[in-house]
């Protein structure tokens, strides 16, 4: 078992750093924060226990049944020959069939290496649960600083609006409308920081610390300029599917033991009866006690129940293939969504890339505009609203793509 121990590390491990081959500056952090709930998580550790607890039956499956101890006092002692019988002691032990203890170990280990792949699973699932919440907080918080960037923008473009209405160029319902536009770009601004509480929530307690703990996120996140090849992926090493191959051969054993444990018992024991000597007698024997070796055999006759766990067996066996497919399916049909998702996105923001650079283009028309007297402020507030409108999409398009990545990851590695 130190081997799977190891197992667990190195996948992990490998995963993490595959996760961060993008951004390796914001990778350290996020690989900080992945080991630290990988070591600090609840869910963890109770897989942990488990894998524990199942260590331990198979030292509990490897034992004898109790030994029958029995004492009886004769109250009415019986006369034999050599004396009156006093008391008698019993002792016995009853003996599986030769290779039944090795059977129920094998079994009880084979369940040991099915708890195992659960701790690898959850390691995993974990692992993008953290990727997940920490590419939410830097959305939220990259679009907070879009916000306050348009509200700033807004300002100056206000401050010209009222240049404007002094020399006639722009009436004060330009200057209104800019600042209700203020009014929203705040509002949203607000609630998405109260977003961010919420989401630091979520993210600290995946690491198993106070809720109010500051997260360090990145400030700004590109996308990589080459595609990512993802070749057809072989799913047989997958944890989810190791673990019904674990599962399907833990039957086999179990079946082995059944075949086993319908085997009759052999048992070992001895009776000791004291006798008392008989008086005025003279005799070799007078008063001797007895000692008298038994031997027992227990044979499953009415054997219905092992029969019938041969057929529970095989039916479990035909289910547990049937569920390995189906994960099978689900596996490929996400890893299909991920890769097409991911693919969106890089499209999505090399799109936005486009849109920003125009708009500001657009902003720069408008700007020169002014000095010529023209401005139109309604132009100004169409351009604002698209170019915020881009800026926030470039964002969910990395949040989007980075996410992708992590469940990549996830079926992949």
């Amino acid at each position: 078992m130190k081997n799977n121990n190891h197992n667990i590390t190195s996948k992990v491990i490998f995963f993490s750093f595959s996760l961060l081959v993008f951004h390796l500056s914001n990778g350290q952090k996020l690989e900080t924060y992945i080991n630290e709930a990988l070591e600090n998580s609840p869910e963890i550790q109770k897989y942990q226990l488990r894998y524990g607890i199942a260590l331990e039956k198979v030292n509990e499956s490897n034992t004898l049944t109790s030994t029958d101890f029995s004492a009886g006092y004769f109250v009415s002692e019986p006369e034999t020959k050599t004396g009156p019988q006093r008391f008698k002691l019993s002792a016995k032990q009853m003996l599986p069939w030769f290779g039944t203890i090795t059977a129920r170990e094998n079994y009880a280990t084979s369940l040991v290496d099915a708890t195992f792949e659960d701790v690898v699973i959850a390691k995993r699932k974990l692992v993008v649960s953290v990727t997940q919440s920490y590419y939410n907080l830097y959305a939220l918080k990259a679009k907070q600083a879009v916000l306050k960037e348009n509200f700033e923008l807004l300002k100056t473009y206000e401050t010209l609006a009222l240049s404007s209405v002094e020399t006639g160029a722009a009436s004060a319902v330009d200057v209104l409308r800019l600042q209700m536009r203020q009014n929203e770009i705040e509002q949203l601004r607000q609630v998405l920081e109260q977003q961010y509480v919420g989401e630091q929530t979520v993210f600290n307690k995946l690491l198993n610390r106070d809720k109010k703990e500051v997260v360090n996120v990145a400030e700004t996140l590109f996308l990589p300029t080459n595609d990512m090849q993802i070749v057809d992926e072989d799913f047989t090493l997958h944890p989810e599917l190791i673990k019904y191959d674990k599962l399907y051969q833990s039957i086999e054993k179990s079946e082995l033991l059944n075949q086993k444990e319908r085997k009759p018992l052999v048992g070992f024991g001895v009776d000791y009866i004291a006798v008392t000597e008989l008086p005025n007698q003279n005799f070799t024997d007078n008063g001797k006690d007895v000692l008298m070796p038994m031997v027992a055999l227990s044979i499953p006759i009415f054997n219905k129940s092992y029969k019938s766990k041969t057929k529970q067996n095989k039916l479990l066996q035909q289910e547990i293939a049937q569920q390995k497919q189906e994960r099978l399916n689900i596996l490929e049909t996400q890893l299909s969504k991920a890769v097409t998702n991911l693919n969106a996105a890089k499209i999505n923001y090399n799109t936005q890339l486009k849109n920003i650079q125009q708009a500001k283009d657009a902003e720069e028309i408008l700007i020169r505009s002014y000095e010529t007297g023209t401005i139109d402020f309604n132009d100004v507030l169409d351009v604002q609203e698209l170019q915020l409108k881009f800026q926030i999409n470039q964002i969910d398009a990395v949040y989007n793509y980075y996410l992708q990545f992590a469940i990549i990851n996830y079926l992949t590695q």
